[in-house]
């Protein structure tokens, strides 16, 4: 009942393909599995949803057009390859989804989209226009440019950051595995599929295996990462087999298709799903225990007593970890004054902050509202 009650009430989904789902090892580009998620995407639009499609496949397009096997090496490299194939991979898409009277979009991001709040305000409005267009946005990153200090990662992460941009209903996974096992299926002949997974813990974790391919990156570990910040946007996943030959309609349809990972029942919000997973820190906070106990279990705001050492360089409104002691991560936030001047006024109480710097933006250093908790720590009992 959870899974049809789900996938009823879910009005904007996000669809993510792999390159592996897209492509053969021996042929390159697979044009019946193109078809295929054409035509279920378009049952999926037909159905009244609003659908992004977060789709991999630049680089694999990329080397089929160039008779490329096997795997590349270096960055600039890649990013070539990606240049020749997203514009080939955008005009299969076109041919395809306009055979089902479809109108598509492109949008490519990097982290710097994301990082700026403004930016990510702009992209989720410009995916809401396209909506009323009745346009089909795919969004894929921008391979040609980025870099390691604005790259998102991988395509599982970004279809969750576009997920939470959008507030979507339901994010599926479609990759080259039929969902979770509890073990790795290609070691034990009996693992069996979990239908479904109420939360991503260390025994869930355990069970995931590493996988590889030439033109993807990651592998179940990854996806149980991203599917994790999924659950803490309050958005529920389903990771499935894209290469069944219906996947999208049993789906739809209420089957017991793939992995359902629950979202978890308090939510970040949308804010604070920014802070946590769009923003790129600038520096670090380590905190004395006092002050690691008052943000995990008294539900406090960050002031300057608790704060033993910085490092970093950040400004006043970027984003910082906030770590205790033995370096593990506590949290996230935004913090209200520069690495200068947190030098200045660490350890000491808020009311002596205007005595030392000559003026206050506030008694916090980082303000609960601004914070998000990032550790799997138990509750005080």
């Amino acid at each position: 009942m959870k899974r049809k009650g789900i996938i009823k009430n879910a009005q904007k989904v996000v669809i993510k393909v792999g390159s592996s789902v897209l492509t053969t090892s021996r042929k390159g580009i697979d044009l019946r599995r193109v078809q295929r998620l054409t035509e279920g995407i378009y049952d999926v639009v037909e159905s009244g949803r609003k659908v992004v499609l977060v789709s991999s496949g630049a680089i694999a397009v990329g080397m089929d057009r160039l008779g490329i096997r096997g795997r590349v090496d270096g960055i600039p490299v890649k990013q070539a390859i990606a240049a020749i194939g997203q514009p080939h991979l955008m005009a299969l898409y076109d041919e395809y989804f306009q055979r089902k009277g479809i109108q598509i979009s492109q949008i490519l991001l990097t982290r710097d989209d994301l990082n700026h709040r403004r930016r990510y305000l702009n992209a989720r409005d410009t995916i809401t226009s396209l909506f009323k267009f009745g346009a089909l946005p795919i969004i894929n990153e921008n391979d040609t440019v980025v870099v390691e200090e604005i790259k998102v990662g991988d395509n599982d992460n970004l279809s969750v950051l576009v997920s939470g941009l959008i507030q979507a209903d339901l994010l599926i996974i479609l990759s080259d595995t039929e969902g979770l096992f509890d073990k790795d299926p290609k070691v034990y002949p009996d693992a069996c599929l979990i239908s479904e997974v109420d939360e991503i813990n260390e025994g869930v974790m355990c069970a995931a295996g590493g996988s590889f391919s030439p033109t993807g990156i990651g592998g179940m570990p990854v996806k149980l990462e991203a599917i994790q910040k999924a659950a803490s946007f309050g958005i529920p996943t389903i990771l499935a087999s894209g290469k069944r030959e219906h996947v999208l309609r049993e789906i739809f349809s209420g089957k017991d298709v793939g992995t359902l990972f629950m979202p978890q029942r308090d939510p970040l919000s949308c804010k604070k799903q920014w802070v946590a997973y769009g923003v790129r820190s600038s520096g670090v906070l380590f905190l004395d225990d006092g002050a690691v106990k008052a943000l995990l279990y008294g539900g406090k705001s960050l002031l300057p007593t608790g704060v033993v050492r910085v490092s970093g360089n950040f400004e006043r409104g970027e984003a910082v970890d906030i770590r205790n002691l033995s370096d593990e991560l506590i949290a996230k936030g935004l913090v209200n004054y520069s690495v200068q001047e947190v030098e200045k006024i660490k350890g000491q109480r808020s009311f002596k902050i205007k005595k030392i710097l000559g003026y206050t933006y506030g008694d916090e250093l980082v303000h609960r509202d601004q914070l998000v908790i990032l550790t799997q720590a138990g509750k005080e009992p």
